[in-house]
């Protein structure tokens, strides 16, 4: 994401400053041909000018490069025909090889430009595959304001193995699932789209979250394995950590279902509150191999004006270039006082900021607001 952002204002940069920095090459055509004209027999600028092409290569495209070239070409040749030595051998030589070189240059953008273009294709599939697969958060459920951040730690990665969901149910709540997935590549995002399937498919249903915590580990245990040889079973270990929350409308408490996954925290003014569970279960995958049949649920206080910061290892275990953790217990009640997704953007600056840019691994946070009874609905996003 850091890259990609970069690329953008790299190439938002370059186009909206060539105009002026043609000025450059030109002037130093300009140069070399009235200083070379101007200087005594033996000296000989011309050979400079190969610089006017070599520079234009860097902000322009290959027709703007291609007609430095060819001015570059026709200064040498002006400058042959004013000094009389048209004819040598040596200014016919240095002509060729201005000739060669602006080629290179020009065959450089040509493959630079077709290069970009694969990389847009393929950006704009990964965003299309992102937008399906980790579908962006409602903006409001019920009285509840939410807001997600995704932040892949693979550059111009759009997608990795953190996760969040929510769904809405019948009983007037709102469920939600946040996940860190074992591993990374491909297989990390096949388990993703699994478990976020199994989740879509089963939290809207009247079924309890403990019911829902066994289908997601079943589903996840079977689809992981069914494929594999018997051999492997033991061998092979596919599991996530996740926290299952349900958030009913008219009681103020959230209930939640901890699958090995960090404990929440509830910022209420100044004072920040870890939701630690008295019993983590263990993560997805494992629950049916180990015999459980249940999941505990815990409850805990979640009033008006609270705010609900959901997140995974990678923001927490987020290290500076001394080793430092990123304190994440410190940073985010400076912005309590923000809406979610203000909260969000803040925390994504300072987390990239304490990285210098570069995360070792995926990151995700869900900022949640419990609105009090009768707040109008959000602005419309521009």
């Amino acid at each position: 994401m850091v890259l990609r952002a970069w690329s953008d204002a790299r190439r938002s940069w370059r186009q909206g400053h060539a105009p002026a920095l043609l000025v450059i090459p030109l002037a130093l055509i300009v140069t070399v041909c009235v200083v070379d004209v101007l200087s005594p027999p033996h000296v000989h600028l011309g050979p400079l000018l190969v610089a006017a092409p070599a520079i234009t290569v860097a902000f322009a495209g290959a027709r703007t490069t291609a007609v430095m070239g060819a001015l570059a070409v026709a200064a040498q040749v002006l400058i042959g025909v004013l000094r009389g030595v048209s004819d040598t051998t040596n200014l016919q030589a240095q002509i060729a090889a201005l000739i060669v070189v602006s080629a290179v240059c020009v065959t450089v953008c040509v493959l630079r430009g077709r290069r970009e273009r694969q990389l847009l294709q393929v950006r704009s599939v990964a965003e299309a595959a992102q937008r399906v697969l980790l579908r962006p958060l409602p903006v409001r459920a019920g009285p509840l304001r939410i807001a997600g951040l995704y932040i892949p730690a693979e550059q111009e990665a759009e997608l990795g193995g953190d996760l969040y969901a929510a769904a809405r149910t019948d009983h007037h709540s709102t469920r939600l699932l946040i996940g860190d997935v074992r591993g990374s590549g491909l297989g990390a995002i096949s388990n993703t789209a699994l478990l976020l399937g199994a989740f879509r498919a089963a939290a809207h249903r009247q079924a309890t979250l403990p019911r829902l915590a066994v289908h997601l580990d079943a589903a996840f245990r079977w689809d992981t394995s069914q494929w594999r040889p018997q051999t492997e079973q033991d061998t092979v270990e596919d599991f996530a950590t996740a926290m299952l929350l349900d958030i009913p409308d008219h009681d103020p408490v959230v209930h939640l279902i901890s699958c090995g996954h960090p404990p929440p925290l509830v910022l209420r003014g100044d004072r920040i509150v870890p939701l630690v569970a008295e019993a983590s279960h263990l993560p997805i995958g494992f629950g049916g191999a180990f015999g459980i049949a249940d999941y505990r649920v815990q409850t805990f206080p979640f009033e008006a004006g609270d705010l609900l910061l959901l997140y995974t290892d990678g923001v927490i275990e987020a290290r500076d270039t001394d080793g430092r953790f990123y304190p994440f217990t410190e940073r985010a009640p400076r912005w309590t006082a923000d809406d979610p997704e203000h909260l969000l953007r803040h925390l994504q600056d300072d987390l990239l900021a304490h990285v210098a840019g570069h995360l070792d691994d995926d990151a995700a946070v869900v900022a949640i607001r419990r609105l009090a009874p009768g707040t109008p609905p959000p602005d419309p996003a521009p």
